[in-house]
């Protein structure tokens, strides 16, 4: 059976191909089960439309709704998104890996070229255990999520009450998927202080990435056996920008909104919405507030922390945190008349600079195609998204692309080319930008260009 993954037939399939093929077989195998299976739906089933919209917004954990999770769906349909969302939070290559590795099976060389791509600016690491760690660290971090979750939930639903949501969330929070068996999201719960901060570990925890939990697990064993042990330049950017962002982005939107829809609060309360306002953009997607009534600066904030998103290898989408301060580090190099990217005493590789400025001129460009269709497409179809204009559908293709699930309340209303436009950009969002081209570009042996062309320069600036 698990021979079948590694015969003939995916053999001319590059790593990139496979990667976003697995994708991509999970989101038709979810749109599927959501017209095949029963018991799904209180009421009238999804559309083939929606199945698609909903099966790709689960697996790729972006949290964007066409209807409403928690009264659309019996908690059997509830349960089949949290499974797609688990699949898609830690990709199916990973759970591939892990059975031929608990099975003793040895991994084709695609499969190692995939769980060695995280580990390549990690030498030290060995891949293998990585990804039993990837699998360990989820269930556990989710476990520990879940019993917090349901304690504290416990005297406003009740002790059979908060077991599901407790689950749900906890899964949901740490795959930085957004989905929610309320309503409302969680702004019942914007004055338990308590359950937030759970829902902000997740999330963080979820979007640092596995390379780096597994680093930070490694210096602790090594400290408690009184060795060194050295974190990669990779973790220490992660940490570094993922704290300057949780702090400048949570002082500026408590600002921002502190008297606005933050202004029926406690103090206490205001601090801890302002900080989770911070940390759902990092492609989590929960709400205590309702973005179409919060002000322009906030949502254009929320946009730009959209963007930069998570960490690599972690369940969260976006730029990512390393990318964006490599972009920075960067700048900051040229300006001082620099001719290298270094930082604490490492020269970073100019291909990984020249990657990075790739990636931030093709994620530029396709999120501003999207803009433009969306705008072109619907402000006159959507009557109500009149009043945030072209604010609110900026919102929608950054919050779809970047796999966060925030909106301005336009979602449920595109038409079908916006809804089409918004399943392409969660999915290539979620694969990456340079995956998803890297897979349609047919596999051919790197061929050598016999000559080398004069150098001409442009002028820039």
């Amino acid at each position: 059976m698990f021979g079948l993954l590694r015969r003939r037939p995916g053999r001319n399939l590059s790593a990139a191909q496979l990667f976003v093929g697995s994708f991509a077989l999970l989101i038709l195998a979810g749109t599927v089960g959501f017209q095949t299976l029963p018991g799904l739906y209180t009421g009238e089933g999804l559309s083939w439309s929606d199945a698609l919209f909903t099966a790709t917004s689960a697996v790729c954990v972006t949290g964007l709704i066409v209807v409403d999770t928690a009264t659309y769906f019996t908690i059997w349909g509830q349960a089949y998104i949290l499974f797609l969302i688990q699949l898609g939070g830690l990709g199916m290559m990973t759970f591939t890996s892990l059975i031929l590795l608990t099975l003793g099976l040895r991994l084709s060389l695609r499969q190692e070229k995939l769980t060695r791509s995280t580990t390549r600016v990690a030498p030290h690491l060995d891949s293998r255990l990585l990804t039993r760690h990837i699998v360990l660290f989820t269930f556990g971090i989710e476990a520990v999520g879940m019993v917090l979750l349901y304690v504290f939930w416990i005297p406003d639903l009740g002790v059979e009450g908060a077991l599901w949501p407790s689950i749900f969330h906890s899964i949901s929070a740490f795959c930085n998927a957004g989905f929610s068996t309320f309503t409302d999201s969680l702004m019942l719960s914007r004055d338990r202080p308590m359950i937030l901060l759970v829902v902000m570990a997740l999330i963080v925890l979820g979007g640092i990435g596995f390379l780096a939990l597994e680093e930070l697990y490694l210096q602790q064993k090594a400290k408690r056996g009184h060795r060194s042990f050295r974190t990669s330049l990779h973790t220490r950017i992660v940490l570094i920008a993922t704290g300057l962002l949780l702090v400048s982005g949570w002082m500026m939107l408590t600002l921002f909104e502190w008297e606005n829809t933050l202004r029926d609060m406690s103090l206490v309360d205001r601090l801890v919405n302002g900080l989770f306002m911070s940390v759902t953009p990092r492609t989590a997607g929960f709400n205590t507030i309702d973005y179409a009534e919060a002000a322009n600066n906030t949502n254009f904030l929320t946009i730009l922390l959209m963007s930069i998103g998570g960490s690599p290898g972690s369940t969260a989408g976006g730029l990512k945190t390393t990318t964006f301060a490599l972009i920075g580090l960067l700048a900051w190099s040229k300006m001082r008349g620099f001719e290298l990217t270094q930082v604490w005493g490492r020269t970073v590789p100019e291909e990984t600079i020249q990657r990075s400025v790739g990636l931030f001129v093709v994620v530029f460009g396709t999120v501003t195609v999207a803009i433009f269709i969306l705008t072109s497409s619907e402000l006159e179809w959507i009557a109500h998204a009149r009043a945030g204009g072209f604010l609110s559908f900026m919102f929608e293709a950054v919050s779809a692309f970047n796999t966060v699930g925030l909106s301005m309340g336009v979602t449920g209303d595109l038409s079908n080319t916006g809804h089409f436009t918004t399943i392409l950009l969660m999915f290539v969002g979620r694969v990456g930008p340079l995956s998803f081209a890297a897979a349609l570009v047919r596999r051919h042996a790197a061929v050598k260009a016999p000559l080398r062309f004069a150098y001409e320069d442009v002028a820039i600036g």
